[in-house]
């Protein structure tokens, strides 16, 4: 019987895992798999060993001061991988810390394969040598990042497609959605996504609450996550034409006319459902100016990334403000010709990360390449 150690770091990487976890138990149902992560791999059959809510420490600042409980989760997390002796350990994303397991992995002679690896492409693009020297095999979930491995340090990586193309073609919306939430049938729908981490909740609700107050006439809705503190969304709260909706963003996107998306993972699933956005970004002036001295790229959304061209606006600090995010948000509403565009170049990234199953086809090249291995 083979044992694979995983570990996922956060809220996604649990819903990532857990999918990657059913592909390989349908595939290998002999298998056993313990690690890191939260109730959604647990769900599908992992032995979690610790939740990823320890983990959860984002920004710059953020994991400076809490460098000594990291490091603390590092060497339990060593010491577990030890005492389990697994075949192989899968890593997901959370880069800082599956960077260091990954050289213990290695320094032990376990296998290690990397699913959704550190955005290394962005910044600190040094780090691609680091995993090449750590990492057996990676496997992406973008498309430009298998040339960007080919071309930076002569390092062949395997494309498996989008598992958050795959999370939307399962999903099922329900018909009943508006009704269930007192949503107006004739009203324009504006969808907030103000993210999943705490700080930057704290710097765009406000900007949301004065662009809800300012436009009655639309009817704005704020996808909540249950693992936040709810008055993180007090601002908002106070506004008549708002309404709540809790981990169910997915629905509220079928229903959208617009959006108004924190840059991150949002900003694709937004994309997919074919929903115009403009994407905001705000944090504070000493994470930003860290953040500008060693980012790479051009954009910071995943749509214009993969698009490699402006599809969605960005706006970004002082640009995410209520004069900037107000126009555009009139634009996406009623300028007809300038949704269609955005739509018809949606398509074109559906299409480009529409290549099948991201999970099955990393849980296929998994357990092939450890067969070939033993």
């Amino acid at each position: 019987m083979k044992k694979i150690y995983i570990i996922a770091g956060e809220r996604s990487g649990d819903l990532h895992g857990s999918n990657l976890a059913k592909s390989l138990f349908r595939q290998a149902p002999s298998l056993s798999i313990r690690g890191f992560g939260g109730e959604d791999m647990q769900q599908a059959g992992v032995t979690v060993f610790v939740h990823y809510r320890q983990l959860a420490f984002m920004g710059f600042v953020n994991l400076i001061t809490n460098l000594r409980t990291i490091f603390k989760y590092i060497k339990l997390c060593k010491k577990d991988i030890a005492e389990f002796k697994p075949d192989a350990i899968i890593l997901i994303d959370y880069g800082g810390f599956n960077r260091k397991i990954a050289k213990y992995g290695k320094q032990r002679g376990i296998k290690v394969l990397y699913y959704i690896p550190p955005k290394v492409w962005a910044w600190y693009q040094s780090r691609a040598f680091e995993l090449k020297k750590n990492v057996d095999r990676l496997f992406v979930i973008l498309p430009f990042e298998k040339k960007f491995f080919q071309d930076k340090c002569q390092w062949e990586v395997d494309y498996v497609g989008n598992p958050v193309l795959d999370a939307i073609k399962n999903f099922i919306p329900d018909p009943q959605f508006k009704l269930k939430n007192n949503l107006a049938p004739h009203q324009k729908i504006i969808a907030l996504l103000p993210g999943s981490r705490k700080m930057e909740l704290k710097r765009i609700v406000p900007l949301m609450a004065e662009i809800a107050q300012a436009n009655p006439h639309y009817q704005f809705v704020t996808a909540t996550v249950s693992n936040l503190d709810s008055g993180l969304y007090q601002s908002l709260r106070g506004v008549s034409n708002v309404k709540f909706i809790q981990d169910d963003a997915y629905n509220l996107l079928t229903i959208a006319d617009a959006a108004l998306v924190t840059s991150g993972t949002a900003t694709l699933e937004t994309a997919l459902f074919k929903v115009p956005q403009v994407v905001l970004y705000k944090t504070g002036k000493l994470e930003y100016k860290i953040a500008k001295s060693v980012v790479s790229v051009k954009f910071i959304s995943l749509v214009n990334l993969i698009a490699g061209k402006e599809v969605v606006k960005e706006l970004i600090q002082e640009k995410a403000s209520f004069l900037f995010v107000n126009e555009e948000l009139h634009k996406l509403v009623d300028d007809t010709p300038y949704a269609n565009q955005m739509k018809k170049e949606y398509q074109a990234i559906y299409q480009t990360l529409d290549i099948g199953s991201a999970s099955e086809n990393t849980a296929r090249l998994m357990l092939n390449y450890l067969d070939k291995k033993k």
